[in-house]
């Protein structure tokens, strides 16, 4: 398994191909896959759920005034979409587990 804080599509590729023996390039075209799917699920459905892992919910910020906090500056922040991740409770039991040991 892989052991950083940040991991590319290239190593959860990799890390696939050592698990279930596939090659390199049909992994990378699974990974690639499923982000698109959770990319066009939020984009036409604005919510995307996986079942035991998670939430993707896309929401729209409206505009807003901003400050600079040290020239005291204001300035406009437009809308935007941020996307938002809701853990499942089995997910959050295993990682819970996981802190333990």
């Amino acid at each position: 398994m892989i052991d950083k804080q940040n991991v590319s599509r290239d190593e959860i590729a990799e890390a696939m191909k050592n698990e279930f023996g596939f090659n390199r390039k049909f992994c990378l075209e699974i990974v690639n896959d499923i982000i698109d799917i959770i990319i066009d699920g939020l984009q036409s459905d604005k919510k995307v759920k996986i079942h035991n892992f998670g939430t993707f919910k896309l929401n729209n910020k409206k505009s807003r005034i901003g400050r600079n906090p040290k020239t005291k500056e204001e300035y406009n922040i437009s809308s935007r979409n941020v996307i938002t991740f809701k853990a499942s409770k089995i997910l959050l039991s295993n990682i819970n587990i996981k802190n333990d040991e």
